[in-house]
């Protein structure tokens, strides 16, 4: 294993984690546990990082793009895809957000472990944008949320997870004004009096 990189397991799958890479924590593992994702569907991994939950999609998916704005991340989730045995399902770009996908591009189920943290200024480094939301946290979840519903089938589902403390009623009035309708599916208290939600939102 090389210099840096850290072993991470969920289930029966086994992730190498470059130094550069977001490692899965507390909110990767609530997010793959309650990943819903049904036979044949097609998904879209936002923001994929060591690919942790668009390989366990790949299960059932019948295909997976998953596409991150850090190049580490993404060479890194390949690597897992092979190891995984899911590598023929999956496609990755490198993108920030939507803008590798063509516009035309439609999936049954968007995916994201969004950057949710407050934080006061932005950061350079590939590992704190994976965590860093800007002033109040909602810089990465607004510009996702507003993108998202031009790649959604007609009854298509976005997953995303964030913290309590990037304001989650304005998540869901964001998914309004944008024709979805969201509900909380998964959270889980964590110190410092912020909780952490999966959300899902559905074309209504």
């Amino acid at each position: 294993m090389p210099s840096g990189t850290k072993r991470v397991f969920f289930d029966d799958y086994a992730f190498l984690v470059d130094e550069n890479v977001y490692e899965p924590a507390e909110d990767s593992f609530l997010f793959a546990e309650n990943l819903d994702v049904k036979e044949g569907e097609r998904v879209l991994d936002i923001g994929t990082g060591c690919g942790i939950l668009g390989i366990i999609a790949a299960e059932k998916a019948r295909e997976v793009v998953a596409v991150d704005v850090n190049p580490y991340a993404v060479r890194c989730a390949k690597e897992n895809a092979t190891h995984n045995d899911a590598r023929s399902k999956m496609a990755f770009l490198q993108g920030d957000l939507f803008a590798s996908i063509n516009d035309r591009a439609k999936f049954d189920v968007i995916l994201f472990n969004a950057p949710y943290l407050p934080v006061e200024r932005d950061s350079a480094s590939w590992i704190d944008r994976a965590w860093a939301g800007g002033e109040t946290g909602r810089k990465i979840i607004d510009r996702f949320i507003n993108g998202s519903s031009v790649h959604l089938k007609r009854k298509g589902r976005v997953l995303l997870l964030q913290s309590t403390l990037a304001c989650v009623d304005e998540t869901m009035l964001a998914f309004e004004r944008c024709g979805l309708r969201g509900k909380v599916v998964a959270e889980c208290a964590m110190p410092f009096f912020e909780t952490i939600l999966l959300l899902e939102a559905r074309v209504t």
